[in-house]
């Protein structure tokens, strides 16, 4: 091995991606946003769910990895399970979501009769990219980190927390997800289940 091969790290960071000018335009574009994603958060905490499904895109991808504890250093490329390839906690598009949604909406759903209380709260929403899409459509990247209380039955509560990285897309009728990552900081799941969305 050469001199150069052993000091090159095992893992080298990628570059930080260039922030968005923080001009009118993002910040018009970010509350519009804003607003989407707190409607969003009402319609699932209401138990809405046909209305939910209509703020989806067609073509969406929903996909949480799942998390690893690794050694320093080896966090980019072995904490989180890859889309496809290994195991994840949801990998879904809006087929299978709309199913899991009838499901719940039956009243004899076995983790959600009765019902969950739930209450989501969304924050440090930030566009990290905006674009055009082959339609002529604006698509916008966006992060936010979110806390979910779920309550059921009488005794049980749960807590989740992360990161989402969303995709949105401006369409004819309004704003659509395309496309949501979901990053829970939990390696080991501490709740009975995962009915809920996120």
């Amino acid at each position: 091995m050469s001199e150069t091969a052993e000091a090159t790290p095992a893992t080298t960071p990628a570059p930080p991606t260039p922030r968005l000018a923080r001009d009118a335009r993002y910040y018009d574009t970010k509350r519009e946003i804003e607003e989407f994603l707190y409607d969003e958060a009402n319609l699932l905490d209401e138990r809405r769910f046909r209305e939910w499904l209509d703020t989806l895109a067609e073509d969406l991808r929903y996909f949480m990895p799942m998390e690893y504890n690794v050694k320093f250093g080896e966090h980019a490329t072995r904490e989180l399970t890859r889309r496809e390839e290994q195991m994840s906690w949801f990998n879904e598009g809006k087929w299978s979501l709309g199913k899991r949604a009838e499901q719940i909406l039956t009243g004899v759903h076995w983790a959600e009769e009765p019902l969950s209380r739930v209450c989501r709260l969304v924050s440090n929403v930030q566009l990290t990219a905006m674009q055009t899409n082959a339609d002529g459509e604006t698509e916008v990247d966006v992060t936010s980190r979110f806390l979910i209380y779920q309550n059921r039955c009488e005794y049980e509560q749960y807590f989740f927390v992360g990161d989402r990285f969303d995709r949105v897309r401006r369409t004819a009728d309004g704003w659509k997800l395309a496309r949501r990552e979901i990053r829970i900081h939990q390696n080991v799941l501490l709740a009975k289940n995962l009915s809920i969305f996120f």
